[in-house]
């Protein structure tokens, strides 16, 4: 009678069981790397990204909610990262979406894109593809027909790079 070939779970499962220290090192190892790629939320923006969001903000206080920027949070390649910003928004001549800004922490230039955007858009939705110097947050910002500035940020960890000045 021939013997059966093992299933893939009882020859990892084997593998395991002959070397557990190598295992256990590896898996200790790939939990310090998720945990070294997650930022604190509380973590502060660098003082050009602070003055890029002030100056879009006009001295209005920034709100998060009502926008989400959508992005992958691991890019293979940072020369065409394709994002997305949606805003809550009637879009109404009473209640519209005005500008939609992104910008960002570590490309030379701060400010990535801004839309601008009326009632008649009928969705508060763009899309676009970026590059990114390196891993780092996006902050996008929406200035709403009554003023009010909105916010979303994203970290996105870049494994290629693109933008670097030489």
């Amino acid at each position: 009678m021939a013997a059966r070939e093992p299933t893939l779970k009882e020859a990892a499962s084997a593998r395991l069981q002959a070397r557990p220290g190598v295992a256990r090192r590896s898996l200790i190892a790939a939990g310090g790397l998720c945990v070294l790629a997650v930022r604190p939320a509380h973590a502060d923006a660098p003082p050009e990204l602070d003055a890029a969001i002030r100056a879009f903000a006009e001295g209005k206080p920034v709100q998060t909610g009502r926008i989400t920027l959508e992005v992958a949070p691991l890019v293979e390649n940072g020369n065409a990262v394709p994002i997305a910003v949606v805003v809550q928004s009637p879009m109404t001549d009473a209640d519209h979406v005005r500008q939609i800004a992104v910008y960002n922490e570590k490309n030379p230039q701060r400010d990535v894109v801004v839309f601008n955007l009326g009632p008649r858009a009928g969705r508060a939705r763009v899309a676009t593809r970026i590059r990114l110097a390196t891993s780092q947050r996006l902050v996008a910002l929406a200035r709403m027909s009554d003023g009010s500035v909105w916010q979303h940020s994203v970290d996105v960890i870049v494994t290629l790079a693109a933008c670097v000045e030489s």
